[in-house]
């Protein structure tokens, strides 16, 4: 998998990045730490070497288990964590981003993201110039090599550069979620600001396994994403049954072309959950993947049947 530049930092990213949301339990059923481990394992062997967390997943849960399955190929990995809205203050930051780097075993981090706005969810306003000077000073020190923002608008990305370099944008973005492509992505191409999407395979609706009459369980964060209500939930089933053909033709799986046409769009890496170590593999496959023009354009015009009916509201949950 060719590696690709993060932003204008000296980091390099695999094109398909691991998320490991779901290894921090909370908000997911189903999660064996120990089938986490394998896949991340297999993630490093498959040329996936970039590993997305937080210190939100599952309290420090996620970075711990990466740093336990990872340890011994530190050198060879790259971690990108984050902090949450609750911990923005200047020390604060300090404070949480020696938690993540006990957490994963490291002594430096690849790149650290603010998780959210301040003031999301609830949280105290703090200024961004002050988080920024908190982050500049881990930079400054050699604790973190980058500085990535996640969920911000383009307005807020745009005061965040004010006070230091942004090398990256985390949004959730995926054919069938794109308000980020007229929000934010014009801005991160004219400044070379990398984009990480998350929520890549629209948790889970582009891999097709997940029929008209599906339903989570009981814990399952997912029961809350607008794409399941049932006015979007009708046109993702139309659109899916769209794409089959597509990726038949081209003998991949739904997933990796939903991967696939998400790497091809500028300047945007993709990332993407797994729950055990075949999943990463077929995953990692998708950077290996070039869909022809035609097929570009066609799959874009299918996913717009679902994004053109869901408004302007970036956030993809109903809590």
């Amino acid at each position: 998998m060719k590696l690709r530049t993060l932003g204008t930092s000296e980091v390099k990213i695999s094109p398909i990045i691991m998320g490991t949301w779901q290894a921090g339990k909370d908000m997911w059923v189903g999660i064996n730490d120990a089938e986490t481990i394998k896949a991340l394992r297999a993630a490093v062997e498959a040329g996936i070497t970039t590993i997305d967390t937080a210190e939100y997943y599952g309290h420090g849960h996620s970075e711990r288990v990466i740093g336990e399955a990872l340890a011994d190929v530190r050198d060879q990995v790259v971690y990108a964590t984050k902090v949450f809205p609750n911990h923005l203050k200047y020390d604060q930051v300090m404070e949480a981003c020696h938690n993540s780097l006990k957490n994963l075993r490291t002594d430096y981090l690849d790149l650290y993201q603010i998780h959210w706005p301040a003031g999301s969810w609830g949280t105290e306003y703090v200024p961004i110039e002050e988080t920024m000077g908190a982050l500049n000073n881990l930079k400054e020190q050699g604790k973190i090599r980058a500085i990535g923002v996640s969920n911000f608008s383009g307005v807020q990305l745009e005061e965040a550069t004010d006070y230091g370099r942004i090398d990256s944008l985390q949004p959730p973005y995926s054919l069938f979620w794109r308000q980020v492509e007229e929000d934010g992505i014009p801005y991160c191409l004219a400044n070379d600001i990398t984009i990480l999407a998350y929520s890549s395979m629209a948790q889970g609706l582009l891999t097709g396994k997940f029929g008209p009459d599906h339903t989570f369980p009981k814990g399952d964060h997912r029961s809350k994403n607008k794409l399941f209500k049932l006015e979007n939930y009708e046109r993702v089933q139309l659109a899916l049954e769209r794409l089959r053909p597509i990726a038949a033709r081209n003998g991949i799986s739904m997933g990796q072309l939903a991967l696939a046409w998400l790497i091809a769009q500028p300047g945007t890496s993709a990332i993407a959950g797994a729950r055990n170590a075949e999943q990463v593999r077929q995953n990692a496959k998708a950077g290996e993947i070039s869909l022809t023009p035609t097929d570009l354009e066609e799959i874009d015009l299918i996913g717009r049947s679902v994004t053109d009916h869901l408004g302007d509201d970036p956030v993809m949950w109903e809590f």
